[in-house]
């Protein structure tokens, strides 16, 4: 019941993206980047300096630093680990017991960990809007767009996705910046999204729409 040990795989790139229906583009006026899930306990199983990990890591570092270049709200999600048996409920039948409270589960990567004036939500369930106040949070800073990145692609970051689609947030998960057990689920995850919920940009497409924008305002 345990996460699985990852196998080496390579990160999907601009010419082997599903085709997106939607053709919504980031506005950093309206944007939210949620960094979800990036603790060690989840990023554990990844093999160490090769792929997916290595460009997880550096393109989720690019998307943060961009994000506040850009001025966007930098959010986060993370289990608190030793859940009691009721909070943990049907999650434990899937996945046992889950992350310890210790530090070598619960923090996050140092590459991203939170900054000052960062929001950290605690996270319940697959989907981050999940008795976290992600959405109340959305709406008293007046968004209607979610940046996604992290793990894992076809679990939380899917469900969060299609949670969000429900309330009519245009959500980007960006294809290059979240991994999954195996290329056969990250790939399901993005065509998922694509054709039902999301749009599924690369880093670099996401970094261009932000920096272009900040452009255009310091031109005007």
């Amino acid at each position: 019941m345990a996460i699985p040990q990852i196998s080496p795989y390579p990160m999907p790139n601009g010419a082997t993206l599903p085709p997106n229906k939607a053709t919504w583009r980031v506005d950093p006026a309206r944007a939210v980047l949620l960094i979800h899930d990036m603790q060690k306990y989840f990023l554990a199983p990844f093999p160490a300096d090769t792929q997916p990990t290595v460009d997880l890591l550096r393109n989720v570092t690019a998307l943060r630093e961009g994000a506040v270049r850009a001025g966007v709200p930098v959010v986060y999600t993370a289990q608190p680990g030793g859940m009691t048996e009721q909070q943990r409920g049907l999650l434990r039948d899937f996945w046992g017991p889950g992350m310890a409270v210790s530090p070598a589960h619960r923090e996050i990567v140092d590459c991203v960990r939170p900054a000052d004036g960062d929001t950290v939500l605690t996270k319940w369930r697959y989907s981050a809007f999940h008795r976290s106040g992600l959405r109340d949070l959305l709406r008293d800073r007046g968004r209607d767009q979610l940046i996604v990145c992290g793990v894992y692609a076809h679990v939380g970051v899917l469900m969060t996705a299609c949670d969000a689609f429900t309330n009519d947030i245009q959500t980007f998960m960006v294809a290059d910046a979240v991994a999954d057990f195996t290329a056969d689920y990250h790939r399901l995850a993005l065509t998922y999204a694509a054709e039902r919920c999301a749009v599924t940009p690369t880093t670099a497409a996401v970094l261009g729409w932000l920096a272009a924008e900040v452009a255009v305002g310091a031109a005007g």
